[in-house]
């Protein structure tokens, strides 16, 4: 978390040094440093219409500026019915296309790799083509049940399933079970240096490199979309309606819309700008806010 700095004179000591000749007197001065931590804010910039049916996730394509939204279409989020699509909107929030990809049954989270954006449908993984726009393969993962958030890094595709506590990797062709055993499993994110973190019941956790896990922070737990910022500091959301700013020393609480029952799904970032993207879900519509830490 960055700081402020305050200096401050916090006291003066005076010592008496006597001699037979004069007195001398020495001054000690000291000094501490106070630092005041600066606490993480978020301000809402726009909302786009309410005519994103069902919107889950929000990926923003740092390459060309691309924000896509996966809209589950009806009420139910493990219904195959065709009802799911992907939109685009702009940075504006305006909506630019409603439906760039239709004829999906609940999509939920997605990832870019290699010129493919990579979304979770239930039971299973969908590989976009983004140049054409289409279709291009789906992969049935065995003994899936909910499939839900995704991530990327160096050409493999990571993406969890809540039901089933399981972590999923896709490179080459090819889908493996990374991990099990995590309870509730939703949110997951990889680091520049290959690290994965997730969100489950326990709270924020880490993998290690010998597969294990290690939970970074226990309080925000149950989370949904997750953001890694850097130097220690992650941004959770929690579907019910909540965005926490997280770290291992701590958490803070920025947005509540609980009150007004609106969702905070599974969130996007927009790095450079410092932009957070927040798919309210049953409401429609997609929210963005300025992201001051």
């Amino acid at each position: 978390m960055n700081t402020t700095l305050k200096l401050g004179l916090m006291g003066l000591s005076a010592t008496l040094l006597f001699s037979q000749c004069a007195p001398q007197k020495t001054v000690e001065v000291v000094e501490e440093i106070l630092v005041e931590a600066k606490i993480p804010t978020l301000t809402l910039l726009w909302e786009t219409e309410a005519s994103l049916p069902t919107n889950e996730s929000v990926l923003f394509d740092e390459a060309s500026g691309t924000i896509y939204v996966s809209n589950i279409g009806g009420m139910d989020p493990q219904a195959k019915d065709g009802k799911g699509s992907i939109a685009i909107i702009d940075k504006d929030g305006k909506i630019v296309n409603p439906v760039w990809v239709g004829g999906l049954n609940s999509p939920k989270g997605m990832a870019i790799s290699e010129g493919k954006l990579y979304v979770t449908d239930i039971d299973e993984l969908v590989e976009i083509d983004i140049s054409t726009a289409k279709v291009s393969n789906k992969w049935k993962v065995e003994g899936a049940i909910f499939l839900n958030d995704v991530a990327s890094h160096e050409g493999t595709v990571y993406f969890t399933d809540m039901n089933t506590g399981k972590v999923h990797a896709y490179a080459d062709g090819s889908i493996s079970m990374v991990s099990e055993g995590h309870a509730s499993i939703n949110g997951i994110a990889v680091a520049k240096d290959g690290t994965i973190y997730g969100l489950d019941g326990s709270g924020l956790k880490m993998w290690n490199a010998d597969g294990t896990a290690s939970v970074v922070n226990a309080n925000v737990t149950g989370g949904d979309g997750l953001i890694i910022l850097g130097d220690g500091n992650f941004v959770a959301s929690r579907w019910q309606g909540e965005i926490w700013f997280a770290s291992a020393d701590g958490e803070t609480k920025m947005l509540d819309t609980k009150s007004v029952e609106s969702n905070t799904a599974d969130i996007g970032y927009n790095a450079a700008e410092k932009i957070l993207y927040v798919p309210t879900f049953f409401k429609n519509k997609v929210a963005a806010y300025k992201l001051d830490y």
